[in-house]
């Protein structure tokens, strides 16, 4: 049997900005915090956990830093021209928006993290592993962070 290989891609609003990625996902992670509930402006961000190496970007992307972790504060980007929010940056993990796929369908969460901050009128599915604050980081195994998701 074949083994299908999963290659992630997708855009901004506008298409001034465009990705690719050949790499599996380390997670893909609903996150209820404040910082990403305004980022997104929605109830939630899903975010779609890959080596930033393995992420390539085409076209420029503004970025706003956030604090995270001492030492890890993040990079929130975005396209300059439509605003779409597109990636939260660390030094070896990016979270890509999970709206920004060209194929949305191609992921599916399997946990949440800051569920003691989830608006009450939001539903999400059952059965996955969540967190009241946050979870063990996808890439250090066992090690919580704030940021893990975002």
């Amino acid at each position: 049997m074949e083994q299908t290989h999963l290659h992630l891609t997708g855009r901004c609003l506008c298409g001034a900005v465009t990705y690719d990625c050949g790499a599996e996902p380390a997670s893909v992670t609903y996150c209820h915090c404040d910082t990403c509930r305004r980022m997104t402006g929605s109830a939630f961000n899903i975010g779609v956990g890959v080596p930033a190496a393995e992420l390539h970007v085409t076209g420029q992307v503004r970025g706003y830093q956030t604090a995270g972790q001492p030492d890890e504060s993040a990079i929130r980007e975005f396209c300059p021209d439509c605003g779409s929010p597109l990636f939260t940056r660390y030094p070896t993990m990016v979270f890509i928006k999970a709206g920004s796929l060209d194929d949305p369908t191609v992921v599916s969460p399997t946990r949440q993290i800051w569920t003691e901050m989830a608006v009450p009128w939001s539903r999400i599915p059952d059965g996955l592993t969540s967190h009241p604050r946050n979870g063990p980081s996808p890439w250090k195994s066992g090690t919580p962070r704030n940021d893990a998701g975002s």
